[in-house]
């Protein structure tokens, strides 16, 4: 998800791109991904659409290696005193792939099509704090679905005004000191005029073949189920690729990824299959590598469900899984146990937040889970194209031991079709999740995934309390104080256990002899901007 969604697979067989259209992209590379779900920016919230829009958009800001924001796409971004009004300057000359030049409105007009509720945009969300949010948004007065729902009340945000063609002001709805840092997250790329219809709709098939205003551009339309081709644009403003162009490659599993590597039929797999952990280094030597990860993987806690709203059987659940043994023997060491709610790689991260309730104790499981009442059997429901079937059955394994109830995994074909399943509020069990941050703050790995109108909160856990310390966080006047906040909402979540940590993860991927300088950041993305091939 959210977006950030790491895949791991344990298949043997894939989907890839035709060999024959490969060759026809000159001095160009290959990279493996997952179906995405989506390629609009305002409804992409996981990690393999959000690597396929970071070659066909610039943002406005990136991270240097001390994950401080500078400008990228804006050539200056400043506040006012109170960090509620913020003036976005644009960087002259950039254009979209299509020739249309970059300007403000293509910004304004890019939020507010993913602001307003009736475009049920999934990244929504972030378009929050800025003020009038509210007002776009609309709410079904006796559920009988959204044809009943009243239309909003504005169809633009308030809080945006535009200065001229470069320039425009965000008017916050209060004041946060890291909206600079919120800024890089995808739903902030801005859209063409060629993106919407007559109607201000988004146009048929833009989805499919999506105009943005980076290095790379669409070369023909997403080929579901094979690949996304893009090729270089010419003249690109900004910093420009070493390669001319990256054929995304759409597999089903990890395994087929892998043996695709080998054989010299992908250049990167950024991430490894859980069975070939022991054995990738030998076979491909130091072309296996690891870098550091936002990414957290945990299960959801789905409120909806009768079976799971008392705290009490979720900590017991909790203190079930032996998550050390789960990453040393599964995950081989690459990935840690998770035993607070926020990555270790942002400040205010303190370890083993999580207190007793992420320790392996299955004899107090057992007993406060038959205190409580807990569920007769517990299934766990995951997405197969993520190829999490090992980790699963050795979680069940250790729940049944633990609390002698029955455990199953129960599959979805892809992680698509499990959310959609989910947010159906369907009886699917506990639900497989993960996290990779949009932007490095604490405050990503709370609000969007735990707030009652969080973004990816998928289990509809809802806290006041918590709902407040955020805002509260947010509205801090400096980092310090902000991280104060959000380090108290984390102790909510250890006391509630809405969902159930498990693992921090690294990077661990692998390339090909045809490219060098391979890498991969915090968000799980390949660095398309330095790689090469090789010679």
């Amino acid at each position: 998800m959210a977006a950030g969604v790491a895949a791991i697979s344990l298949l043997a067989a894939g989907c890839t791109g035709d060999s024959d259209d490969d060759q026809a992209l000159p001095n160009s590379i290959s990279i493996g991904i997952v179906e995405p779900d989506s390629l609009i920016p305002a409804n992409t919230t996981e990690s393999n659409g959000s690597q396929v829009l970071a070659s066909l958009f610039y943002p406005l800001v990136r991270f240097d290696d001390k994950s401080q924001p500078y400008p990228v796409a804006a050539e200056s971004i400043t506040r006012d005193k109170a960090n509620k009004v913020w003036t976005i300057k644009l960087r002259p000359g950039f254009t979209f792939s299509n020739g249309e030049p970059v300007t403000a409105d293509n910004y304004l007009n890019a939020w507010n099509y993913g602001a307003y509720k009736p475009n049920g945009q999934l990244a929504s969300y972030f378009f929050s704090r800025i003020d009038g949010y509210a007002e776009m948004q609309s709410v079904d007065p006796d559920g009988e679905g959204p044809q009943e729902a009243p239309a909003p009340r504005a169809g633009k945000l308030r809080g945006l005004k535009k200065v001229n063609d470069l320039s425009f002001t965000v008017t916050l709805s209060s004041g946060f000191t890291g909206w600079q840092s919120v800024l890089a997250s995808d739903a902030f790329y801005p859209l063409p005029k060629a993106a919407f219809g007559p109607d201000g709709a988004l146009a048929p098939g833009f989805g499919d073949a999506p105009i943005g205003n980076g290095p790379f551009k669409m070369r023909g339309a997403w080929e579901r189920g094979k690949q996304i081709q893009v090729e270089k644009v010419p003249g690109f403003k900004g910093t420009a690729p070493k390669v001319d162009g990256i054929t995304w490659k759409i597999y089903k599993g990890l395994n087929a990824q892998y043996e695709d590597l080998k054989a010299g039929d992908l250049d990167v797999e950024t991430r490894l299959p859980l069975d070939k952990l022991d054995t990738a280094a030998d076979e491909l030597g130091d072309r296996v590598q690891q870098s550091p990860s936002s990414a957290f993987a945990f299960v959801g806690f789905p409120a909806y469900q009768k079976d799971f709203q008392k705290k009490e059987v979720r900590r017991a659940i909790s203190m079930a899984v032996n998550r050390q043994e789960m990453t040393d023997t599964i995950f081989k060491g690459a990935e840690t146990p998770a035993t607070s709610f926020v990555s270790p790689v942002v400040a205010g991260y303190r370890e083993n937040s999580c207190g007793e309730y992420c320790e392996y104790n299955p004899t107090k499981a057992r007993e406060l889970y038959t205190q409580a009442g807990g569920p007769p059997s517990i299934t766990i429901a995951y997405n197969v194209d993520g190829g999490h079937q090992a980790w699963v059955d050795v979680m069940c394994a250790q729940i049944t031991a633990s609390l002698g109830v029955e455990c199953k995994g129960v599959t979805e074909p892809t992680f698509a079709g499990l959310l959609g399943k989910v947010r159906k509020q369907e009886d699917v069990g506990l639900i497989r999740l993960a996290w990779t941050m949009d932007y490095p703050l604490m405050e990503n790995f709370l609000a969007q995934l735990y707030t009652t109108d969080g973004s990816s909160n998928y289990y509809g856990w809802s806290n006041t309390a918590f709902d407040s310390l955020v805002r509260e966080g947010a509205e801090a006047p400096t980092a310090a104080a902000a991280q104060q906040k959000w380090q108290q909402a984390e102790d909510i979540l250890a006391d509630e256990m809405p969902v159930l940590p498990l693992r921090f993860g690294q990077n661990v991927f692998a390339h090909s002899t045809r490219v060098s300088n391979v890498t991969m950041d915090l968000f799980q993305k390949v660095d398309i901007y330095q790689i090469a091939l090789v010679g």
